[in-house]
């Protein structure tokens, strides 16, 4: 009796071989040709998720399938370890949020390794251990003395009750993502790094990004932004605090005709003049600084204005007056804080004009026909041609564009210009568990960076979270220092740096870990870029951006020439589950939901969702590594569904796999030597080592799992021979990047020498793919009776008397002549009866 095999002895075996041997250790000195393999690296929130399971495995198909063919692969793992959930920790458990951290690092390690995952731990990095950041915050040091940070005073998300910052994505309708609170607009003092100075490289650059999804870079492409507009003035016909005018940009001035009001930010110079002596204004300012400083946000929220009284003039009409508003949904950080509202042609400015009863005035409609069809509903975002709107009718957008830009630059009261959406990256963030800013504020001589001899600035370790706020700021001692340039009492910076700015360049750090710098420039270079990029697609816009910005900017003050971080990127799908609620409607856990149910509780089965722990949904993959082995469970993440898209976690799914790897060690545990050729099944492994090959490459592990169990299913139908023998010793090899545990067992017991995790990709001889044989369809009157095997180019005559001479065909004829045969050559032979 076969025997079977078992994944709680063979993984442990296995995996600490490879540590033992370190078998997956790069070397920066091989002259292999190098590849860098990179999965985006997790934050250790305590437990790997079935996310991070399919993520890894992927990865690390890849990077076994390049080891195996003569590539030094470099395949690291560390820690995106910094971040608020730690400081909630800290306060929720009455824990340091150091130690909260490195306790979940040691948890999700051991995890990560009992899936047997090819990782180098050798360069293992963690962002909160401060060898890795005073590096970056050596990096930060030579960007500010290049002139790319500064700081300046900036309008945030403040919430009252935590007292930090909040990203944008931290603001959920309006409220704290924590606390609750009603966020609130506060002007701070902030630290930014220049992106904007990259804007047209970054957006140049995507043009050469072949191996990146295009929905990544258009995500990028709109989120940095450039539009072609016009920036004009609007003069007010009687000035406010010594003010007559100010400045509008829009990306449409072929709208101009259709103005129906002018609207200020709530920070403007006009609003805070007007505000010094009305009530009725400041009352109004300080109701619009309560909600978040998104521009999504701002799309959503209640239209609100203040009518100011002001009036400014048309600029293409002096006679026409528009009125101005003082508005909640203009900010002062994009563009110039003041807008024209043309209501027919933009929603945002169609609800404004439709809460407070201003003209709706189409100027573009699809014909002149059209020109006074009314603007109901929603505003016409459509093209067209313009009317209604005096020299500009008749005339397309792009001419009317044109026209106008014309006339501002040619009158002197406007001019053509480029605006990107794009802003200079906002990095400060009051909070403690976050890589110190490396900045000391001198009264003489103003902000100085902490010279690099005393990096890294670390952080303290006796801090208290019992009061909200930043521990940093209250801290006794910590942020007292002397001037590093005048010797004078001065402080530390007690802002931290965004956990963005951590993996914007650890990739980098990875590949080159010197302990007096960030990195050794000609090994860096000698991996860079990443080969194989793989993460969430959710990450396409701010990590991924940021990333390529931090490698320009490096490249810019001369420390690395790489300007693209990322040769390739893929965005896996998201592993799902159906979700579980009882009668009262609470969120089961699938156990949960089996275990209701077997005791004749009402249970309702929901939609089939990403895993969240909002939903309980998820399924902990340690259990299920524990009961089926980490190659089940990698086969399952692998076979199931295209990588791209989403891969619904089932019971059935993971015991399928399961049944498949025994499958596959009963067919090398029943194989034996024997002689003889068999043709066809030399074909059948040929084809196969070059497809799974291709597929690997391509990412597209479901299709190479496809041709694996196609080739099983041929060696278990073959007859005993030397091409069976070869053909099962062969697919040990095949099958090592998905289910390394187990090739390796099978490896040993076929007495290979060495691991299969060293030995090379099997070859294959490339005649025969071609194929030389075809299968011949027999068909008497149209209908199938049999096939035939036969030479491909074989002559029609010999098809013909192949197929009247078979069998079935002369027991159908039953003596008879036929009276007609049709061949069609390599296909089928067809008998008239």
């Amino acid at each position: 009796m076969a025997s079977r095999f078992n994944p709680r002895s063979a993984d442990a075996r296995w995996q600490q071989a490879w540590d033992e041997a370190e078998t997956f250790r790069a070397s920066d000195d091989s002259n292999r040709p190098k590849a860098y393999i990179l999965e985006m690296f997790p934050y250790p929130s305590g437990r790997i998720h079935m996310g991070h399971v399919r993520n890894y495995t992927m990865g690390d198909v890849l990077a076994r399938y390049r080891r195996m063919n003569g590539m030094e692969v470099l395949h690291p793992m560390g820690w995106d370890a910094f971040g608020m959930p730690a400081e909630n920790a800290a306060m929720e458990r009455k824990v340091h949020p150091g130690e909260w951290t490195w306790s979940n690092i040691a948890t999700m390690k051991a995890q990560l390794k009992r899936l047997g995952f090819a990782l180098d731990w050798s360069r293992e990095i963690a962002t909160c251990d401060p060898a890795y950041y005073g590096q970056e915050q050596a990096l930060f040091v030579d960007l500010f003395e290049a002139g790319l940070v500064y700081r300046k005073e900036s309008e945030v998300n403040w919430d009252p009750v935590d007292m930090t910052v909040l990203a944008n994505e931290q603001v959920i309708d309006g409220r704290g993502w924590r606390s609750g609170a009603l966020v609130e607009r506060r002007k701070l003092n902030q630290w930014f790094l220049k992106i904007t100075d990259f804007a047209e490289d970054l957006l140049e650059g995507l043009a050469g990004l072949d191996h990146w999804p295009d929905k990544v870079k258009l995500m990028q492409e709109n989120w940095i932004g450039k539009s072609r507009g016009m920036r004009f003035r609007f003069d007010l016909t009687a000035p406010v605090g010594g003010i007559d005018r100010f400045e509008v940009f829009t990306t449409r001035p072929d709208t101009i005709f259709g103005s129906s009001f002018a609207a200020l930010s709530p920070d403007h110079p006009i609003a805070a003049a007007l505000a010094a002596g009305r009530p009725d204004i400041a009352g109004f300012i300080a109701e619009c600084k309560l909600g978040g400083t998104t521009a999504a946000e701002l799309e959503t929220v209640e239209k609100k204005g203040f009518d100011t009284g002001l009036k400014v003039r048309h600029p293409l009409d002096p006679e026409w007056e528009l009125p101005v508003y003082i508005a909640n949904f203009v900010l002062m950080d994009y563009g110039t804080g003041a807008i024209f509202g043309v209501p027919a042609h933009d929603q945002r400015d169609f609800e404004f004009a439709t809460k407070y009863g201003l003209p709706i005035r189409r100027v573009v409609a699809p014909s002149a026909a059209e020109a006074d069809r009314p603007v109901e509903g929603e505003a016409d975002s459509g093209d067209g041609i313009l009317v209604n709107s005096r020299f500009l009718d008749g005339m397309s957008v792009a001419e009317a564009k044109a026209a106008v830009i014309a006339r501002a630059e040619g009158e002197g009261w406007g001019e053509g210009t480029t605006a990107w959406r794009l802003r200079d990256w906002g990095v400060s963030r009051q909070r403690y568990w976050g890589t110190p800013i490396p900045i000391i504020h001198c009264a003489t001589c103003g902000p100085v960076a902490v010279p690099k001899e005393q990096l890294p600035v670390v952080l303290p370790n006796d801090v208290t979270f019992d009061i909200p706020g930043n521990p940093l700021e209250r801290h006794p001692t910590w942020k007292h220092v002397d001037c590093p340039a005048c010797g004078g009492p001065a402080t530390r910076e007690t802002d931290t740096l965004d956990t963005f700015v951590d993996s914007s360049w650890y990739f980098i750090r990875f590949a080159s870990q010197p302990t007096d710098r960030p990195f050794d420039r000609a090994v860096a270079e000698s991996w860079l870029p990443v080969d194989q990029y793989i993460g969430g697609v959710e990450h396409a816009i701010l990590h991924l951006l940021y990333a390529r910005f931090w490698t320009r900017a490096l490249q810019r003050i001369g420390k690395i020439d790489v300007a693209e971080p990322f040769r390739g990127l893929f965005t896996q799908g998201m592993v799902t589950h159906r979700t579980y609620q009882d009668a009262e409607g609470n969120w089961l856990l699938p156990e949960e939901a089996e275990a209701a149910q077997a005791a004749g509780r009402p249970v309702k089965s929901g939609r089939v969702e990403k895993m969240s722990k909002s939903k309980r949904n998820t399924v902990d993959p340690e259990p299920i590594v524990e009961q089926y082995g980490a190659d089940a469970v990698r086969w399952f993440m692998l076979s199931d569904s295209p990588p791209e898209r989403d891969l619904e976690w089932s019971e059935a799914g993971i015991e399928g796999a399961w049944r498949f790897v025994q499958r596959l060690w009963r067919l090398v545990d029943a194989n034996a030597d024997a002689s003889g050729e068999d043709k066809a099944l030399d074909r059948k492994l040929a084809q196969t080592i070059a497809g799974v090959g291709q597929d690997i490459e391509a990412l597209s592990f479901n299709k190479a799992v496809a041709k694996l169990y196609e080739l099983v299913s041929a060696i278990e139908k073959a007859a005993p021979s030397g091409s069976r023998t070869r053909a099962t010793r062969t697919l040990v090899r095949l099958v090592a990047p998905m289910t390394p545990h187990l090739a390796e067992e099978a490896w040993a017991k076929m007495g290979e020498a060495g691991m299969v995790a060293d030995a090379d990709w099997p070859s294959y001889d490339p005649a025969l793919l071609v194929e030389d044989e075809v299968t011949i369809a027999i068909q008497v009157n149209g209908k199938l009776r049999d096939t035939h095997s036969a030479p491909k180019g074989t002559p029609r005559e010999e098809l013909e008397a192949i197929a009247v001479a078979n069998a079935n065909v002369q027991r159908i004829l039953a003596g008879a002549t036929p009276k007609k045969v049709i061949v069609v050559p390599d296909r089928l032979v067809n008998v008239v009866a």
